[in-house]
């Protein structure tokens, strides 16, 4: 492959003359024309500001992540597309198409040459030279599309498992755009070449001076590329084609229009005559507000039944799974599913059960035996399929797990000084209710009215030398004296 000629980064310039006056018809200045057209789009590709904004982004992408992400796949997938982008800088294909500009006459030059019968065109040589470098140029574009496509299955493989989600997201979406310029690139230069190859076949019969006598050119650029840019091209040609017959029938559409709109104009209508209507004016929208909710509440029953219908089906799966990749395989579809439905909590509770399971599953691999977490994990799988009831004791998550038991040592701390309160109080009741039995009994045989009198300062200082005497003595019998 390295010994091709268009495979080499600097293909030497032909040193015999660039330009050679041909006779000049017509068909040729036409041949020139679509010729000059083609180049045109290449050389607006090449120079957009859009690529070269996208291939800044990639430049400054692998600066910032050359340290931390060296040892990434992604990344070097990345590097790999900077290298094909290099290359293509520096086979300078912009340069050639500048000089195929050039040297084509343009359409003040076709005009007077038609009339004159001669013209001066691009050599055989440089023709020659110039269709090696499309050639390079195409087979660069295939292998930057293969690069790209490779990268962003990378990235997206980052993605599904949830590694940095933002980063992922601006590389799949960059190496999308770059993929879509790269491919109308390889579509552009395929029909510059056919346009090279049928004005080259003009010259050569005109001043023959063959160029390339160890290679011969490919009649079309999906035989020299592989089968799936081949198809690209194909696909591309296809949709070329529906696009001018569906502009043919649009035209065509139209033209019928303005024929039907001339004779409806012709007929004379009278305007003043009333319409008669079938219905009153009492009849109002209602049969159609009815149908309408017949019809809103038959969809919404339908789709109830779909989805009781997926998550039995999702149940029994998960009862019939002997592993836990089995499992793992399961959870992913019923998690896609729950994201297209928009269940949320369904999805959350899912999406934590798959973290799970890929972790069982690294153990399942070692060697362990994980049987009874499977049995415990199919329950746990059931209940988040639908979640009503009480939570699992298996399926809550750590940090719950952790606010439970401080919760619960909380409690019995509270409670321990209850308890330990109680004790303390009911010891004392009891010894104060054996010292003043007497008074209890004094005091009950007083009427109301001298309990509400007997608020002399006597009483309150016989009161508070009682209690003072009691909290004396509990605090001695306490201490065991």
């Amino acid at each position: 492959m390295a010994g091709e000629p268009w495979n080499r980064v600097n293909i030497p310039c032909p040193s015999a003359v660039s330009c050679v006056r041909v006779h000049f018809t017509s068909i040729t200045a036409a041949t020139v024309k679509a010729l000059l057209l083609e180049n045109e789009k290449v050389l607006k590709l090449i120079r957009s500001e859009i690529l070269q904004t996208e291939i800044r982004i990639l430049y400054e992408l692998l600066y910032i992540l050359n340290n931390s992400f060296r040892g990434n796949k992604t990344f070097k997938g990345l590097k790999q597309v900077e290298q094909c982008i290099n290359r293509l800088k520096n086979m300078k294909l912009d340069a050639a198409m500048q000089d195929l500009s050039d040297l084509c006459p343009n359409r003040i030059q076709r005009g007077l040459s038609i009339s004159a019968g001669e013209c001066d065109v691009p050599s055989q040589p440089m023709l020659e030279w110039i269709c090696l470098k499309v050639l390079g140029a195409a087979q660069l574009m295939s292998c930057t599309l293969d690069r790209c496509r490779t990268a962003f299955l990378l990235s997206k493989q980052q993605m599904n498992w949830e590694e940095f989600v933002i980063l992922n997201v601006v590389i799949t979406s960059m190496l999308s755009r770059l993929w879509v310029i790269f491919r109308g690139m390889l579509v552009s230069l395929s029909l510059l070449y056919r346009r090279l190859l049928e004005l080259l076949r003009d010259v050569s019969h005109a001043q023959p001076m063959p160029f390339l006598t160890d290679f011969s050119l490919p009649a079309d650029m999906a035989q020299f590329l592989g089968p799936s840019d081949a198809l690209l091209l194909t696909k591309h040609s296809t949709h070329d084609l529906q696009a001018k017959e569906q502009k043919q029938q649009k035209r065509k559409k139209s033209s019928v229009k303005v024929k039907n709109q001339k004779q409806a104009r012709e007929i004379k209508e009278d305007l003043g005559v009333a319409v008669e209507r079938v219905f009153g004016p009492d009849t109002g929208i209602k049969p159609f507000l009815k149908t309408f909710k017949n019809f809103t509440e038959g969809k919404s029953f339908s789709e109830e039944v779909h989805k009781t219908d997926k998550r039995q089906k999702f149940k029994k799966q998960v009862r019939e799974a002997a592993t836990f990749t089995c499992m793992a395989i399961h959870l992913e579809e019923m998690i896609l599913w729950c994201k297209s439905q928009r269940m949320e909590t369904e999805k959350r509770l899912l999406t934590f059960l798959r973290l799970k399971c890929q972790r069982m599953e690294s153990l399942e691999a070692a060697g362990y035996n994980v049987h009874r977490k499977l049995r415990t994990f199919r329950h746990e799988a059931c209940w988040a399929s639908s979640p009503q009831g009480s939570v699992p004791k298996t399926f809550r998550t750590p940090a719950v797990k952790r606010r439970q038991a401080r919760l619960k040592t909380r409690c019995q701390s509270l409670r321990s000084r209850f308890t330990s309160f109680t004790v303390r109080t009911g010891a004392k009741k009891k010894h104060l209710t054996g010292a003043q039995r007497g008074a209890e009994l004094s005091v009950s045989g007083l009427s109301k009215d001298d309990q509400r009198s007997q608020t002399t300062p006597e009483a309150t200082h016989q009161t508070t030398d009682s209690d003072s005497h009691n909290d004396i003595d509990d605090i001695f019998a306490n201490a065991g004296l």
